[in-house]
């Protein structure tokens, strides 16, 4: 089992609990203010290697370097790494305080083993969905407690984590290899969950008529017929 987190996970008393229970872990980890001497002694080993994208390819203006061995790391958990990525910013973007020689710099620490440097990096990156599906909460009513008891908002909250889910699936399932796979709330309501269609129903048949007029018709419709066509549960 992987734990991944942000720089909040980085304490001794987290990694620590996770050691003692022999769990992989992935965190934040907080530069030092030393960071700049370090980033320079890296620079001088050539410890520098292209950092990828999610696709596994190299990425433009961003490289990975392994920490470790410039750290003191004693009172930390055996076998802990620290890995550190640097990134030009995006042009037009700020510098930021603790940027140096102009690459936007952070670090995390795993106690995995073996494995290339970008991998780590991309596998850690990658916890950022979950702030995702966070944000897509919000727009789905998280942001909001509409009632006045606290079970009442219990309540309310399982329908915003039930919305969160038909979404989440229905761009997996439905909208496989589409951009409306990756389309939040605001989009979805605007373009996919407001268009205009009828249901009938004949004998034990329920059909939904959309209108083809409609921009994504064709998509949507694709979208429903492949749902339909997904295995039943297999008998318990």
């Amino acid at each position: 089992m992987l734990i991944r987190t942000d720089t909040a996970g980085g304490t001794h008393d987290f990694l620590n609990s996770l050691t003692k229970r022999r769990l992989s872990y992935s965190v934040g980890w907080m530069l030092p203010a030393t960071m700049p001497d370090l980033y320079r002694q890296l620079t001088k080993l050539k410890a520098w290697e292209p950092a990828y994208d999610t696709n596994g390819q190299p990425r433009d203006g961003a490289d990975v370097a392994e920490l470790t061995g410039v750290l003191d790391l004693h009172d930390w958990p055996d076998g802990m790494r620290v890995i550190v990525r640097r990134e030009r910013p995006h042009p037009g973007a700020q510098l930021r305080f603790d940027d140096v020689d102009e690459y936007r710099l952070t670090a995390f620490a795993t106690n995995t083993t073996g494995s290339q440097l970008a991998d780590l990096e991309v596998r850690h990156r990658s916890r950022a969905r979950c702030e995702d599906r966070i944000r897509i909460a919000k727009d789905t009513g998280l942001a909001n407690f509409p009632l006045k008891g606290f079970d009442q908002n219990r309540i309310w909250l399982a329908i915003v984590a039930l919305a969160g889910d038909l979404q989440a699936w229905s761009g997996l399932l439905a909208f496989t290899g589409h951009e409306i796979r990756r389309w939040e709330p605001k989009r979805l309501r605007m373009h996919i969950y407001t268009i205009p269609a009828t249901i009938a129903r004949t004998a034990r048949r329920t059909a939904v008529h959309v209108k083809n007029t409609v921009r994504w018709a064709t998509t949507i419709v694709a979208g429903l017929n492949r749902l339909r066509d997904l295995p039943g549960p297999e008998p318990g």
